[in-house]
C-alpha cells in the first residue's frame, strides 16, 4: 500500500513531533504508512512523484499565508513557499489532500480567494462547529453529528468561499471551517488532530507568538482540559480509510 506523505511547517521540534505523533495516533495510521518531511528545513525531494502516495496532509505552523513576505521568518517562508509549488498539480489532479489549520490558507491562497486577518481570526478555543448542507452527503463526515466541538486559534481566515470550492462546516466565530475543492482536495481551519493534550502543549510551546496575552497562558489550558474534544480525529480516520 502507498504511504501517505506528511509535510509539515512548524519550527518548533516539540511542537512539530507532537503535531507528527497526533496525526498518527488520532488518524489511526500506522508510522509505516506515512513519508514525514519538515519543510522548515528539509528540501521537497527533486524526484518527487506524487503519484506514489495515497494522499497529502499539511499541518499547521505560526506562521499565516497573509503575512508581509518581507517579515516573514525563513524558515517558515521557505515551508510555505515549498508546500505552494505542489499545488498547482494537487488541485489539476484532484489528489486527495488535506491541508490542517495552515493548510487550508494554503490552500486558498492557491486557488486566489483573500486570505488575510480582516475577519474571522479566532481566538486559542474551543469552538462549535456545525455541518452544513453540502457537508451532511460529503464522505469525510459521514458518521459524524451534525455540531461537535474542535480546537482553533488563528490570526488569519479564509475571507469568502474559493473558487470551485463546497462549504462543509461553519463556525459562528469563522464561517469557514471546512471547505473541500472538487472530489478529493479538502482543508480545516480547526485542528482535526488536537485533543486536550496536544492542545495545551502549543498553549505551552506558542504563548509568546501572539496568539493570546502571555498571562492567559494557564487559563487556557484549563480550558482545554474542560473540553469536550473528540469528535474532529474521525475526519482524520475517514481520511486515511478512504484514500489508503
Amino acid at each position: 500500500m502507498r504511504p501517505f506523505l506528511i509535510l509539515q511547517l512548524r519550527p518548533e521540534a516539540d511542537a512539530s513531533d507532537a503535531e507528527f505523533a497526533a496525526f498518527l495516533a488520532k488518524g489511526d495510521l500506522q508510522a509505516s504508512r506515512a513519508r514525514r518531511l519538515r519543510l522548515e528545513s528539509q528540501d521537497l525531494p527533486g524526484d518527487l512523484d506524487l503519484a506514489d502516495y495515497a494522499g497529502v496532509i499539511v499541518g499547521g505552523g505560526p506562521g499565516c499565508v497573509s503575512d508581509d513576505p518581507e517579515g516573514k521568518d525563513p524558515a517558515e517562508a521557505r515551508a510555505e513557499a515549498q508546500i505552494l509549488s505542489l499545488m498547482p498539480q494537487i488541485t489539476a489532479q484532484d489528489i486527495p489532500f488535506l491541508g490542517c489549520c495552515y493548510g487550508i490558507g494554503i490552500l486558498a491562497h492557491h486557488l486566489g480567494a483573500e486570505v488575510s486577518k480582516a475577519r474571522f481570526g479566532e481566538n486559542a478555543s474551543a469552538v462549535a462547529c456545525q455541518i452544513t448542507a453540502e457537508g451532511l452527503d460529503d464522505p469525510l463526515l459521514a458518521g459524524l453529528p451534525d455540531r461537535f466541538d474542535a480546537f482553533v486559534g488563528h490570526k488569519e481566515a479564509v475571507q469568502a468561499l474559493p473558487p470551485g470550492c463546497v462549504h462543509l462546516l461553519q463556525s459562528d466565530p469563522c464561517p469557514f471551517q471546512m471547505i473541500r475543492y472538487k472530489t478529493n482536495v479538502y482543508a480545516t481551519q480547526f485542528h482535526p488532530e488536537a485533543d486536550p493534550d496536544v492542545f495545551a502543549e502549543r498553549v505551552r510551546i506558542y504563548r509568546h507568538r501572539g496568539y493570546f496575552p502571555p498571562e492567559t497562558a494557564g487559563a487556557l489550558i484549563e480550558m482545554c482540559y474542560a473540553s469536550d474534544v473528540t469528535v474532529p480525529e474521525r475526519i482524520l480516520q475517514n481520511f486515511f480509510r478512504r484514500y489508503g
